[in-house]
């Protein structure tokens, strides 16, 4: 379907699509999709950015982002970007800090307790390598546990998963799941060691 269609898809589809790693060419429906869910997303992150949000704010905003009901424990501190918002999923006691971006048509998935330092990147999204199709994209989630700390300034790549309880040191690239209860850093990110618990 070319660019420009009126068709509009839902946003479960959408979600089940990305959920099972469907290919993403340039000029498909749901290309058209991840054109108007980012435009939806550029609206409500400028309303998060540009001005003072008491915390019960956020959390009416980052719902309205996100398209579900976000924990009333939720924090995050602006300014924050994403370029779709309706596929990322939040637990309780979750925080973020300032500068983060998410690239989230992929699913990222955040659980209880997580902890987000400055200027977090996660991707979900590969491009093609050969250059005429290099527009099309290939899903993968994020999958962040439970009670894990992300230091500043780490990016995290499309298909990694993080245990529960793990601790990924600032400024590090996450290619590759990390278990739980372990420390990772570097670049790219190696095992330090087991956390004692």
């Amino acid at each position: 379907m070319p660019v420009g269609s009126n068709e509009i898809m839902d946003i479960e589809e959408f979600r089940e699509l990305m959920k099972n790693g469907e290919y993403v060419d340039s000029n498909s429906k749901l290309s058209v999709m991840f054109h108007r869910l980012a435009q939806e997303a550029l609206k409500i992150t400028t309303e998060i950015n540009t001005k003072y949000h008491t915390p019960d704010e956020i959390v009416e905003l980052f719902s309205k982002l996100t398209g579900k009901k976000v924990s009333e424990t939720f924090r995050l501190f602006p300014p924050f970007y994403t370029d779709c918002g309706k596929n990322i999923t939040v637990g309780k006691n979750v925080f973020i800090n300032a500068c983060c971006k998410f690239q989230d048509q992929g699913g990222i998935t955040i659980g209880d307790g997580c902890l987000l330092g400055h200027n977090v990147t996660i991707a979900t999204l590969n491009h093609e390598f050969a250059p005429a199709r290099r527009a099309n994209m290939i899903p993968e989630p994020v999958t962040i546990g439970k009670n894990v700390w992300i230091g500043s300034g780490v990016i995290i790549l499309p298909g990694v998963e993080i245990g529960d309880g793990a601790v990924i040191g600032a400024g590090s690239i996450v290619t590759k799941s990390v278990p739980e209860n372990t420390i990772a850093a570097g670049n790219p990110a190696k095992f330090i060691r087991k956390i004692e618990v």
